[in-house]
């Protein structure tokens, strides 16, 4: 786990991203401002991502691409393609951010590396070993927010997403080995564009997954961490499924 934090990287958190290591493959779930200093940390490798997967436009959850690609022009050269997952227009804004920050630098050097794929809700992706699932969020509009079930290694992890509750999200992740869920509030029940720890407690029990995971930690839950009884990840924490 590189970063659990909220977009305000609440208690000190990094904002989002967390790896995936199995069957030789390595996944990048999300890549929030600060996702290349947490990998360089924790002793990850830029240069050794075969995957990149993005739930949606917030800048906490693709703001650090631009840094990566920027790492990969000058320092962790990329060996081969990278496909990069996520919503419509990921790529788009993308380059748009990284033109913004680095305005000078020729990005046909790097353009043709960085394979940008779309998958919309409803769809699944068979990249290499991993299949890839999709459903919308209850979290942007108009643009696409995604919920994402990806399956490797004989194993399943979903990730909520950021999201509102969603009964979708309880089928979605039926069976799954890990379900990495976000809880950004404790005391804001009103703002249904996140999920709040009652309401994801009083739901608990839907969910049939091996073992639940709480990430995108806001300063509400924070404060409430001795009422909280799920699981919460942690910046650097390592699990085995």
């Amino acid at each position: 786990m590189l970063g659990t934090g909220d977009a305000f990287a609440s208690g000190g958190r990094a904002q989002a991203g967390f790896i995936i290591d199995a069957d030789g493959t390595r996944i990048l779930m999300e890549a929030g401002p600060e996702i290349l200093g947490a990998m360089k940390r924790h002793g990850v490798q830029p240069n050794h991502i075969d995957l990149i997967v993005i739930s949606h436009l917030h800048g906490d959850h693709f703001g650090g691409l631009p840094f990566l690609i920027l790492e990969y022009m000058w320092e962790s050269r990329l060996e081969g393609p990278l496909t990069i997952v996520g919503p419509r227009n990921l790529e788009s804004r993308c380059w748009r951010l990284l033109k913004t920050l680095f305005p000078g630098f020729d990005l046909k050097r790097i353009k043709h590396k960085l394979n940008f794929v779309v998958i919309e809700p409803g769809a699944t992706l068979q990249i290499g070993k991993v299949r890839l699932s999709a459903i919308r969020s209850p979290h942007t509009k108009p643009d696409i927010s995604l919920s994402f079930k990806v399956e490797v290694g004989g194993k399943t992890i979903v990730f909520s997403g950021d999201t509102g509750w969603n009964d979708a999200l309880v089928k979605f992740a039926a069976g799954a080995d890990l379900f990495v869920c976000e809880c950004t509030y404790f005391e804001s029940k009103h703002l249904k564009f996140h999920i709040n720890y009652p309401e994801l407690a009083e739901q608990r029990g839907k969910f049939k997954v091996g073992r639940m995971l709480l990430t995108h930690i806001g300063r509400e839950v924070l404060n409430h961490r001795r009422q909280i009884k799920i699981e919460m990840a942690s910046d650097g924490m390592k699990l085995a499924v």
